[in-house]
């Protein structure tokens, strides 16, 4: 690590030569590459984190790039994964940060070996923190879960319209011991403060809000602030509380969650079931914030599908063109009057476009890649 780099940062107080190393010395999950995760993956790299996770299920597109910082207009024309891209701008912005671009989904079936560091394109130690950037609950819950089964930090955030929120995980391993050196105050992990997964429809997105991009870059950037608190071992300075910010009204606000630490009566972090982690609660469909589209992935254990372009370019091209870039392939379908665009991915995962109906979204699946 060349220290002189990192000099103004060293300077603070907190930090110093032994934090700047600590930082070096960390391996960080960046659970999703969009708009915060971008700028999050961004802001560690700069900071000499020494190894990112960078996980992405998506690819990036032209309306992407109103907020999603590592992004430009060669990449959306190329129709890059969003961590393949990032990863060549990371490592251009900081050649001595190691950066590993999974192209996958994070669910049940894969979310473990990727933080043990058994997963292709992702190998290695132990992953010591998550830092949220996703834009679903379903996959927060399931983070969280993880988090507090292995014991390790969890930094989350999301931002919609004007507003967003934030808030750390530290929890408590299986013994009830701390996890770390130094002795810090725990608290409540994300069931605690709310136990279910808010009901579909009933919170905003941004498919019917809109998204603010300073917005996403204010509660990014928090988050990294947090992430460097805690692997720098300065626990004193990691907010306990959940922030809460809306740029347009100007409102800055936070909420003691304290109280909600469930402990005991905690199905998480209480009772240690972990009901996103055994798939109990997992989809097969998840619907994607800011489009008219659906992800549909299919069974079978997560890694040991790989798909043949090739082969399905040709037998999609007597229906409709295809393009392929080695990464992912895309066509343009009508069915009954209605257009989609379906687009695959090497792992059997896929995206209709045009539709939100997640049964429509199979029967697409089905008909035109045989599963």
């Amino acid at each position: 690590m060349n220290m002189d780099r990192y000099q103004r940062q060293m300077l603070l107080g907190g930090i110093g030569k032994e934090g700047q190393q600590k930082l070096g010395q960390a391996r960080v999950l960046v659970a999703g590459c969009g708009a915060l995760g971008g700028m999050i993956a961004n802001m560690l790299c700069r900071a000499g984190v020494g190894e990112l996770v960078v996980v992405d299920r998506d690819y990036v597109e032209e309306t992407n790039l109103q907020r999603q910082v590592l992004f430009d207009e060669a990449d959306a024309r190329d129709s890059l994964p969003k961590a393949v891209a990032a990863k060549r701008k990371l490592e251009v912005i900081n050649s001595t940060v190691l950066v590993q671009a999974v192209v996958a989904d994070i669910n049940h079936e894969n979310v473990e070996d990727i933080m043990s560091g058994d997963w292709p394109d992702c190998e290695g130690r132990e992953i010591d923190l998550i830092v949220d950037g996703l834009d679903n609950f379903e996959t927060r819950y399931l983070l969280n879960d993880v988090a507090v089964m292995m014991g390790k930090p969890y930094v989350y955030a999301g931002a919609v319209a004007t507003s967003g929120t934030g808030y750390v995980v530290l929890p408590r391993t299986e013994s009830g011991k701390s996890a770390w050196e130094e002795v810090r105050e725990e608290g409540p992990c994300v069931r605690c403060i709310q136990s279910d997964m808010p009901a579909p429809g009933s919170m905003p997105t941004c498919d019917t809000a809109g998204v603010l991009g300073p917005m996403v870059g204010l509660m990014a950037n928090w988050q990294c602030a947090e992430v460097i608190k805690i692997l720098t071992g300065n626990w004193f300075a990691v907010n306990r509380k959940m922030l809460h910010v809306d740029v347009w009204s100007n409102r800055i606000g936070q909420i003691d969650v304290s109280a909600l630490a469930g402990e005991d009566d905690c199905v998480c972090c209480g009772e240690r079931e972990f009901e996103f982690l055994d798939g109990k609660f997992g989809s097969r469909t998840t619907s994607l914030c800011g489009r008219d589209a659906v992800q549909v992935y299919p069974g079978g254990k997560r890694g040991a599908i790989k798909i043949d372009f090739e082969q399905i370019s040709k037998r999609l091209s007597d229906v409709s063109d295809v393009s392929s870039n080695g990464f992912m392939l895309r066509t343009k379908l009508q069915e009954q009057g209605k257009g989609y665009e379906l687009i695959v991915f090497a792992d059997g995962r896929a995206l209709v476009k045009g539709t939100t109906d997640a049964a429509e979204a199979k029967g697409i699946y089905a008909k035109y890649l045989g599963a």
